[in-house]
Order: C-alpha cells, then sequence, then structure tokens
C-alpha cells in the first residue's frame, strides 16, 4: 500500500492526497465515509462476493460486516443520509443514493436474517436490485473522490491501516 501525506489537511482548505486509491482526509468525517465506501464497494460488487465472501476467503469479511460499516457509525439504519451532507457526504445526490442502498441491503437483512449464510443474500430475489443500489453510490462516491471505481475492494486489513492514517 501506498501512503501519500497530504501537505495540507481540509482544515485548510487544501484537497488531500489518496491512500492506496481511497481519499485521505478530504471530508470532516472522512474516517466515516471511508468506511462507508468500503461497504458500498463490497456490496457493488458480484465477482468479489463469489470470489470472497462466498469462499469465506479470510480477510473481507461477510454480508453483515459490510452492513455494520455502513451504518455503525452513522446510523443511516435510522435515519437520512441527508443529515451528514457535508461531514461524510459531498451533495443531495451522494446521500440520496447511499439512502436507497442502505435501505434495500437492510431489508434483505431483515428478511434474511442477520447470521444468515451469505449463500442466502446472494440467493434473495432482491439481491441484484441491492448491488445495483450500492453500485450506484460506489461510482458516484468514488468519482466525487477523483478514484477508479473498478478497481478490487481493499482488504479489512489494509481498511484498518487507512483509517488509523491521520
Amino acid at each position: 500500500m501506498t501512503v501519500h501525506q497530504s501537505e495540507r489537511s481540509s482544515r485548510h482548505g487544501g484537497r488531500s492526497s489518496t491512500m492506496d486509491g481511497m481519499p485521505c482526509k478530504d471530508m470532516p468525517w472522512w474516517r466515516w465515509r471511508t468506511n462507508v465506501r468500503s461497504a458500498l464497494h463490497m456490496l457493488s460488487d458480484p465477482a468479489f462476493q463469489q470470489e470472497c465472501w462466498l469462499p469465506g476467503r479470510p480477510g473481507y469479511g461477510d454480508v453483515t460486516d459490510a452492513v455494520y460499516r455502513l451504518v455503525e457509525d452513522t446510523w443511516l439504519d435510522n435515519w437520512s443520509a441527508d443529515k451528514y451532507i457535508g461531514t461524510i457526504f459531498r451533495d443531495a445526490q451522494e446521500a440520496a443514493l447511499v439512502d436507497v442502498a442502505v435501505l434495500r441491503v437492510l431489508r434483505i437483512m431483515h428478511q434474511v436474517g442477520a447470521d444468515a449464510p451469505v449463500s442466502a443474500y446472494l440467493a434473495h430475489h432482491g439481491w441484484p436490485e441491492a448491488v445495483r443500489a450500492a453500485r450506484d453510490a460506489h461510482v458516484l462516491l468514488s468519482g466525487n473522490d477523483g478514484e477508479d471505481p473498478d478497481g478490487p475492494p481493499c482488504s479489512l486489513d489494509v481498511l484498518s491501516v487507512m483509517l488509523k492514517a491521520a
């Protein structure tokens, strides 16, 4: 992983550089944004889900882990992403797409159960729609951060390093 240090923090108005393809510190609550982006990335990538989640590949968690990152600090399971415009999300369009993705994924989680195997999520009739919603949000957030949305998701270890870098 390559870490590039920003010469100026976002508190002084400068746009920060990136760490392994993820923006570093250009939003006030960048750690929360990083978690949301990581979750959306994994939830939006059917190939990743087949190659990592389904066989239980170490280092990437599962659907429940991704949902936890999506709603853990943000409480997006209780209120709209609009609450975080300017802190986690850049604008109303990002917030609206994240809301749609959260609602679709949570609906499935409540129907299948948080402890269900990954295969139950992937087989759910609404899963393709949830993946599409997560993809729409992931593509917009990645693009707005100047990143390529089509790279593979980072492992949870890489995510942890990114979140500790300050």
